[in-house]
């Protein structure tokens, strides 16, 4: 299990909201190093911070990030977006499945390497939309549905390098992506606190809020859970030529 206390992380979309909570969070548990990644160029008072400029859906700016980082413990996908749409346009669907899941895909991919040296954790922000569709946001709710299955089967891949693989499944939270909804939410402090507790405890599914660790027993008893642990066991069998049907 990894522990933040020493170690080197890196947080997307650091600037704001849960990636800002983690970056404090990261910093108060005694993290040597907290690279925080955002799009547009910013600082911060702690000399154990590395800004980096960092667009994930840019493969020259994850390149930069990778050979500006010596060292890596934990890998915090947390950037994403949300847009509301009524599923009559395939590019809102697009758009999100850029950056909600092609953007951690390639910063786990390019990342991997310095996981794999320290033994480290990749931790995916998703959401309680993806484990059932949000009808305002159904295409945020699709791009986290497949985040999710991303990272279920990153789990798989990278067990044998000593990797662990998160998902936090968060509630509402008081961000600016629920701004004005008038329901219970929870603070990003709170949220980043659970996340990094969850990390440390090796949990793979972490549900951060009082909304969300409603439904946690029932998940990691289910049988959607179930059928996950059946399937990893079929990790390293041969593919065959051709597997399609």
């Amino acid at each position: 299990m990894v522990h933040i206390s020493g170690s080197a992380v890196l947080v997307t979309g650091a600037n704001r909201g849960i990636g800002r909570a983690l970056v404090e969070e990261a910093l108060s548990r005694g993290a040597r190093r907290v690279y925080a990644g955002t799009r547009e160029p910013w600082t911060h008072p702690d000399t154990r911070v590395t800004p980096l400029t960092l667009d994930i859906t840019d493969s020259d700016q994850i390149r930069s990030a990778v050979g500006a980082v010596e060292s890596l413990d934990v890998l915090v996908n947390n950037a994403g977006i949300a847009l509301y749409d009524d599923l009559d346009d395939r590019s809102a669907i697009e758009r999100q499945l850029v950056v909600n899941l092609f953007g951690p895909f390639e910063m786990a991919r390019a990342f991997q390497p310095l996981l794999a040296r320290s033994k480290g954790a990749i931790v995916n922000n998703l959401s309680l939309a993806a484990l059932a569709p949000m009808p305002i946001t159904p295409a945020y709710s699709i791009s986290k549905a497949a985040a999710f299955s991303l990272t279920q089967s990153l789990r798989v891949r990278v067990a044998d390098q000593g990797v662990t693989v998160h998902a936090v499944l968060t509630g509402p939270t008081d961000t600016d992506m629920n701004r004005g909804f008038d329901i219970p939410k929870t603070a990003p402090e709170a949220v980043a606190r659970a996340i990094f507790d969850g990390v440390e405890k090796g949990e793979e599914e972490i549900f951060p809020d009082p909304i969300s660790q409603a439904i946690a027993d029932g998940w990691r008893n289910g049988v959607v859970k179930a059928l996950e642990r059946e399937f990893a066991q079929l990790a390293g069998t041969p593919i065959p030529d051709e597997a399609t049907r």
